[in-house]
């Protein structure tokens, strides 16, 4: 098993925007990230942030660089593996939920894993034994419309590490709730993480969040640089 969850090398990435010209939102970025850390993404509107992270999670290609993610080089490869590697690899957590409001919160967990070749009985055991990591398995069999917001929330990070990825994505994780559940999601977070020993790269805007993690990476004028260090656990 490779230390390393993610390495991007010299990541270059141009958007073509017309008659307004050419707009550089990647210049030469590199970026590793070990097991078992957790690494706050900052930056301003329009800085990248999103395209960043859709190459590190395999949903986008670079113009130039290299993608490796739990030691597998992914630089060029066909669509068939790019798609296996982030079924097996990545977990992805955004703003909003996105679970399938016709199923319960652990079938939302249970699905991922089916679709990965899991047996149901081993992938229902999973989903209960991540819901109590996030104080969750007494709302088990609860439709999302029947959860509030950060109850929500923990669900999709459960589902997000449902396959045990060596990777976790996540977009804003706490941006659409108030300050107090916010707090609760983040450390649901951060116990799964802990729990898991994955490696987490997590975009915000909130800076106290993110000084609480390992490192904090800024994200400006295409580059990519490293403002001080947490002492998070």
């Amino acid at each position: 098993m490779s230390e390393t969850a993610l390495s991007l090398s010299g990541i270059e990435k141009t958007y073509n925007r017309g008659k307004t010209g050419a707009v550089h939102v990647l210049s030469g970025v590199d970026l590793t990230l070990k097991r078992g850390e957790v690494v706050a993404l900052v930056a301003p509107s329009g800085a990248g942030k999103s395209t960043l992270l859709h190459i590190a999670g395999l949903l986008d290609t670079p113009d130039e660089g290299h993608v490796s993610v739990a030691g597998q080089e992914l630089t060029g490869t066909g669509d068939a593996r790019r798609t296996a590697a982030r079924r097996a690899e990545i977990g992805f957590v955004y703003q909003f939920h996105h679970l399938l409001p016709e199923f319960t919160a652990a079938e939302n967990i249970v699905l991922p894993q089916l679709a990965n070749g899991a047996a149901w009985a081993e992938a229902e055991a999973r989903a209960k034994e991540l819901l109590g990591t996030v104080g969750m398995d007494h709302r088990a069999d609860h439709r999302p419309s029947a959860l509030s917001g950060g109850e929500q929330q923990r669900v999709a990070f459960c589902r997000a590490l449902a396959n045990a990825p060596a990777l976790l994505l996540a977009d804003e994780p706490t941006g659409n709730l108030d300050p107090t559940t916010s707090d609760t999601v983040f450390a649901a977070l951060m116990s799964l993480v802990r729990e898991t020993g994955l490696a987490a790269l997590i975009a915000t805007h909130n800076l106290e969040l993110a000084s609480r993690m390992d490192r904090v990476l800024h994200l400006d004028g295409g580059r990519l640089t490293e403002r001080g260090r947490s002492g998070a656990s």
